[in-house]
């Protein structure tokens, strides 16, 4: 995991939540963490890491995650294992 990847991973575990994270940065870091995306129907994204399962949407048309998505994004990564 780079730097970048640290970075991102420090701004999904802030609280509260943030809401000006990038969607293309969680991607990069589930990547750098070993995850496999696959595309789904519409915006939908599903991400497998360690045995965890989830499907996240893609923001559109903005390019940040809303607050809401980011919790969830930070629950699926507590149940893979992985925290800061």
């Amino acid at each position: 995991m780079n730097k970048k990847h640290q970075k991102t991973l420090s701004a999904i575990f802030e609280r509260p939540a943030r809401a000006d994270v990038r969607w293309s940065d969680i991607e990069a870091l589930f990547l750098g963490l070993g995850a496999e995306i696959s595309e789904g129907r519409g915006s939908r994204v599903r991400v497998a890491l360690k045995d965890v399962k989830a499907v996240f949407h893609r923001p559109h048309p903005k390019k940040v995650t809303d607050r809401g998505a980011l919790v969830s994004v930070r629950r699926f990564l507590e149940n893979a294992g992985i925290t800061l």
